[in-house]
């Protein structure tokens, strides 16, 4: 069978020039920063998708919601290919919990000009290549 590449979804809340980032473990990307986020899955739509990963992971309601940019990348230690595609959520309701313990460490809100490292390939590229999006 073809190796095949998989598509990712990155949901980047933002609040007052701060990033939601969550410390990742036992997952893709185990050990980086990463916004909630996982698999498109078959019949979705991106902002379904959006919405629900925010939720399932972090406990808050999207609003609103805006398709950005993606980004093609392998990411180690697997050398999985995936196509992540981004959705800046600027507007949500509720309160971060970590609703997924067991994949990941605890959610945290970064500045844009003081991320953590070592962030996750693809958030990382799309850091370098768009980040002008979350202006």
């Amino acid at each position: 069978m073809a190796k095949r590449p998989h598509v990712g979804l990155a949901a980047v809340a933002v609040r007052e020039g701060e990033i939601l980032l969550g410390k990742r473990k036992g997952v893709i990307g185990d050990a980086t920063w990463a916004p909630p986020g996982g698999h498109l899955e078959y019949g979705e739509s991106v902002e379904e998708c959006a919405s629900r990963e925010l939720l399932e992971e972090t406990g808050l309601v999207a609003k609103t919601l805006i398709r950005g940019p993606y980004t093609n990348n392998l990411i180690a230690p697997k050398n999985q290919h995936y196509i992540t595609l981004f959705v800046l959520i600027s507007e949500f309701e509720g309160e971060v919990e970590c609703r997924e313990p067991q994949k990941c460490l605890g959610w945290e809100w970064f500045p844009l000009e003081a991320l953590p490292a070592p962030l996750i390939t693809s958030f990382d590229s799309f850091i370098q290549e768009h980040s002008s999006f979350l202006l």
